[in-house]
């Protein structure tokens, strides 16, 4: 099961770097920077989690999130803040939300209450999303550290350099053949790019 998040936040650069930060976890995260089409978006599509900022000029957290529960009483929230005080905490637990964490993002600790609240509700991320990672990021790391790029890659291997570019990016599912091509090509056992070292 991939776990999908809707960011929703006014300032696009925030939005972007919780998608960032949601993405290398393997979350699939949608951004929203117009508060007033939270509702909207989640009738349109599924989400497990929704990242909603506080302090947002159409319609402030507080009153997005009593939209959303009435709703959705089921769906994990967790309220991002750069104002923490005792009114948000009591405001936001009052609308059911699940936590809440402050701005600027400390990624080590977001991506925990992430975790833990999801946890919560008994979602965890997806085991094979999580080996898709690492197979990609073994990759690139191994292409990197001598120095090739994917053109490069792509000539020893005789796949596209579009299909490499996905690999890597855990966008796509290679192929045992695919990824026996790229082992030989970088000149590493196929068993290490399933972190068996």
């Amino acid at each position: 099961m991939y776990i999908r998040i809707l960011v929703v936040d006014d300032k696009e650069d925030n939005a972007d770097y919780i998608k960032h930060l949601l993405a290398q976890e393997g979350y699939l995260a949608d951004i929203l920077t117009d508060s007033t089409l939270t509702v909207q978006q989640l009738k349109s599509a599924e989400y497990h989690m929704v990242i909603l900022d506080m302090m947002m000029p159409k319609m402030d957290g507080v009153e997005v999130l009593k939209h959303i529960r009435e709703m959705d009483s089921d769906i994990a929230i967790i309220v991002a803040t750069a104002y923490p005080n005792v009114d948000t905490a009591i405001a936001s637990l009052k609308a059911s939300a699940a936590d809440y964490v402050k701005k600027p993002i400390e990624p080590g600790s977001f991506l925990e209450t992430v975790r833990r609240v999801l946890e919560t509700k008994g979602m965890k991320r997806n085991p094979e999303a999580e080996l898709h990672q690492f197979i990609g990021r073994f990759i690139r790391e191994s292409r990197v550290r001598q120095g090739l790029t994917l053109k490069q890659l792509a000539r020893r291997t005789g796949l596209s350099v579009s299909l490499l570019s996905q690999i890597e990016r855990a966008e796509s599912s290679a192929s045992i053949s695919s990824l026996y091509k790229i082992a030989t090509a970088l000149g590493v056992q196929m068993h290490q790019l399933f972190g068996d070292t």
